[in-house]
């Protein structure tokens, strides 16, 4: 089984060409959101935050994001403590989910590719490109976020040069190039190495 890696900056249109995938067949692993269900329900993930932090980072409704969002915030070493508990979690769980899908191709779609350690899953790489002002657009709309939140979010990300340099493919996601025939383009340079 091979898999495309699917990465891109926020409002790049990573989540649309996942569904265009999902319409050829390839089943998606979206890791931003398994990561979410794995710090509300792994053990691991949850015993690491509250040695971490304490008992109370975890609520009766299960963890407490807007405190720990605080706690990480602006804070490289305890970010980078809380991602070296759920990256692994998360690195397992796509494992498994691989495997039970019994097909030769699947994808696996993050925000955080390289700066992940994901893109090691991966056979092939993808990064989804808009331009940085279409991508604000779409975060404010999607997100009801200020331009400030998301052009801060943006700096927080690995910047486009380094994703497109590190991919093995490009997909323009600017509203005007048509994105299927980029997606069945993809398709058909990685098919015919399965």
């Amino acid at each position: 089984m091979k898999t495309i890696g699917i990465t891109g900056g926020i409002g790049s249109g990573k989540s649309v060409v996942s569904a265009l995938l999902e319409l050829y067949g390839i089943p998606v692993y979206i890791a931003d959101e398994e990561s979410k269900r794995l710090t509300q329900s792994s053990p691991v993930i949850r015993k690491g935050l509250i040695e971490l932090f304490d008992e109370s980072i975890y609520t009766g409704e299960g963890l407490d994001k807007r405190r720990l969002a605080s706690l990480i915030f602006g804070n490289p070493q305890m970010l980078k403590a809380v991602n070296s508990l759920i990256h692994p979690e998360v690195y397992k769980d796509y494992q498994h989910w691989a495997e039970s899908k019994h097909t030769e191709l699947c994808a696996l779609e993050s925000a955080i590719l390289f700066e992940s350690g994901f893109d090691k899953l991966a056979d092939y790489t993808v990064m989804v490109y808009a331009p940085e002002e279409i991508r604000i657009q779409r975060a404010m709309n999607r997100d009801n976020s200020s331009r400030t939140d998301v052009t801060n979010r943006i700096k927080n990300q690995l910047p486009d040069e380094i994703k497109r340099d590190k991919s093995d493919f490009v997909i323009l996601n600017d509203g005007i190039q048509a994105l299927i025939p980029q997606v069945e383009s993809l398709l058909k340079q990685i098919r015919p190495t399965l």
